[in-house]
């Protein structure tokens, strides 16, 4: 088992922006990975507190994840974090060595992980 993590934010705090912006994010995750959906375990998304307007998780479930066990949660509040940001904890069944596993950040939340930054906007 292995873990992918992803981060992105969304333009705005609507509905259609959240899950735009996570469906781009869990694209690229699986794409940049080879990863089948079948193999996705679980998935756990947090947000900052300043998006509401809808859980990401609505996101894996409109690709059709309808069997992938998904969780949300608000991200810890810290003071200069970036904001309407998109976390994702993907847990995947994998052979990949830690080392090849490319974990994905886009948009602004490319400044989170610059060493680990991966796939395209």
């Amino acid at each position: 088992m292995r873990a992918i993590r992803g981060a992105t934010t969304a333009a705005a705090d609507t509905r259609e922006e959240i899950l735009l912006a996570t469906k781009e994010l869990l694209q690229a995750m699986v794409r940049e990975n080879s990863i089948e959906v079948y193999d996705i375990i679980s998935i756990i998304f947090t947000t900052t507190r300043d998006l509401v307007s809808c859980f990401p998780a609505e996101a894996a479930r409109e690709l059709g994840w309808s069997y992938v066990p998904l969780l949300c949660a608000v991200e810890v509040p810290v003071k200069g974090d970036v904001p309407r940001c998109i976390r994702v904890l993907m847990h995947v069944a994998s052979s990949l060595p830690a080392r090849d596993i490319r974990h994905i950040y886009l948009r602004g939340a490319r400044v989170l992980r610059p060493d680990l930054s991966g796939g395209s906007d």
